[in-house]
């Protein structure tokens, strides 16, 4: 789920944290690193402290960097950094898997219907 953080200007019905927090999948939360401590507090009745959490600040800039925590302990980290704007929260089970293999469809040898 892709969303934003409402401070200023409320979400639509059904689009706050929690309603989106049940249903346990992937967010992806733009505009809220400020807001950091609010968003955990939001999320841990759905995630656990234990979900994984990672906040990228200028992501694909030169000056990439991230913190890569759990619900508990992402905060700390984050203001560690010192992350102020421009920063991406991902927030999900997903972080944390090994199950998931890399993607091959850009791969130099993997042929599809464009690629022979």
């Amino acid at each position: 789920i892709l969303t934003r953080y409402a401070d200023k200007t409320r979400m639509p019905a059904g689009e706050d944290f929690d309603s989106l927090a049940r249903h346990g999948t992937t967010m992806a939360i733009h505009l809220g690193v400020n807001h950091l401590e609010k968003i955990v507090a939001e999320l841990l009745p759905h995630y656990g402290a234990d979900c994984p959490i990672a906040v990228v600040h200028r992501a694909t800039w030169p000056d990439q960097d991230w913190a890569v925590g759990t619900l508990s302990d992402i905060a700390d980290k984050v203001a560690a950094k010192g992350f102020r704007r421009t920063a991406l929260i991902v927030v999900g089970r997903v972080l944390a898997s090994d199950s998931f293999s890399e993607s091959s469809l850009y791969r130099a040898g993997h042929a599809h219907l464009y690629r022979p």
